[in-house]
């Protein structure tokens, strides 16, 4: 019989360990709902791998540590994922140890439940390019650990919940191509870089302290927002992208910002207006401040950018120099000076443009050269009318 005791301690031990590996129990039902409520589109096999007879921590997109699920990422495309369809079950907050939720593109609808408030760990938020409606809950809150929120190319309304600027840890707001409106909230955590909102309904204006200056990506295009924002783009010296375009944006902007680690800035289709005034050589790729109020001189600072759009304002004067030889040199790959009131370019009319290169001179107050090549919007009329060329249009 003593012979038994080790045989009889292995036994115990191994019990012991598999009892310990088996799922929370709680887990267990709220996968079992969610699978419930959420079926494969065609072509998709993401829950092949869910037969709940089997261990759900080797499910496809589901990561356990322990005994508790701590990442659920639907629809996994290495899983073979098409996308999903079906709608979200409120079991999921259920997960209160998860850490990571993440959904692919699919067809999902319905709204984001009530019951997220519940996943106190939860720090990454990723459900984009569904079909997701309804507000995002204030109660969204409480989710203090937060680091990226990612709900874009969805169908939300209702305004962004200011609680959310007070999330000391997030990293990432992905908001866009929404229906959200109201105003933008501040924002004060000194880890965000990546704030994009556009392609929204967002109204009201912006604030010198609205943003941190940790931002190094911010695009709030394709809005409705108002007001000055020079005091606070003089702060936003991190910034690495920057698309303000398509608002009713209004006032100057700081010639520090063309200082910036900047590789894209659009702030074309907005009402800025005064001088643009670089303080040094502008080394950002493309540039695009079109259909604005810009008036005054164009500074050569410019002649160094490779795409640049400053047509539809009110310059004056001569082109400077620096960018015919830019221009020549295939250094300027566009060059859009339409539909302003310039006076003069020093190019030899015989002087073939590269053909990398397109420019384009139409509607000012000079004959543009003949080797240009405009878009259609620019128009055929090649000179702006005589009567508007005199010193009436510079207020």
């Amino acid at each position: 019989m003593k012979k038994l005791y080790p045989l009889i301690t292995i036994l115990l031990l191994y019990l012991l360990i598999s009892v310990k590996a088996m799922l929370d129990p709680m887990d267990f039902l709220a996968l079992q709902a969610i699978r419930k409520s959420l079926n494969d589109l065609p072509g998709s096999n993401f829950f092949t791998s869910w037969d709940f007879t089997s261990d759900p921590c080797n499910f496809a997109g589901v990561y356990c540590v322990s005994d508790r699920v701590i990442a659920l990422n639907l629809g996994d495309p290495v899983a073979g994922s098409t996308g999903l369809t079906g709608h979200l079950d409120p079991s999921i907050g259920k997960l209160s140890s998860l850490i990571e939720l993440s959904i692919v593109p699919g067809r999902i609808i319905g709204t984001l439940p009530n019951t997220l408030n519940q996943l106190k760990n939860l720090r990454f938020l990723a459900i984009s390019k569904n079909f997701i409606s309804g507000d995002i809950h204030n109660s969204i809150s409480e989710l203090k650990n937060l680091r990226t929120i990612d709900l874009s190319y969805n169908q939300l309304t209702g305004s962004i919940p200011r609680t959310i600027g007070t999330f000391r840890s997030l990293n990432n707001l992905i908001l866009c191509h929404n229906h959200l409106s109201g105003g933008v909230p501040p924002f004060f955590s000194e880890s965000l870089t990546r704030l994009d909102l556009k392609h929204n309904e967002l109204t009201g204006s912006l604030y010198r302290w609205s943003f941190p200056a940790s931002l190094q990506y911010l695009s709030l295009s394709m809005n409705r927002l108002t007001g000055p924002v020079d005091r606070l783009l003089t702060r936003l010296n991190r910034l690495n992208y920057l698309d303000l375009s398509q608002n009713y944006f209004t006032g100057g902007i700081p010639g520090n910002l063309f200082t910036f680690p900047i590789s894209n800035l659009q702030l074309e289709r907005n009402m800025f207006t005064g001088n643009l005034l670089p303080s040094n050589q502008v080394m950002i790729e493309t540039v695009d401040v079109s259909h604005n109020k810009f008036y005054g001189q164009i500074s050569p600072l410019f002649s160094s950018v490779q795409k640049l759009y400053m047509n539809h304002n009110k310059f004056f004067g001569q082109v400077p120099g620096s960018f015919v030889a830019s221009l020549m040199s295939a250094h300027i790959q566009i060059l859009y000076l339409q539909h302003n009131y310039l006076t003069g370019i020093q190019i030899n009319p015989t002087a073939e443009i590269p053909l990398s290169s397109s420019v384009c001179l139409q509607y000012n107050c000079m004959v543009p050269p003949i080797h240009t090549t405009c878009p259609i919007s620019a128009g055929t009329v090649r000179r702006r009318p005589a009567a508007q060329c005199g010193n009436g249009w510079k207020g």
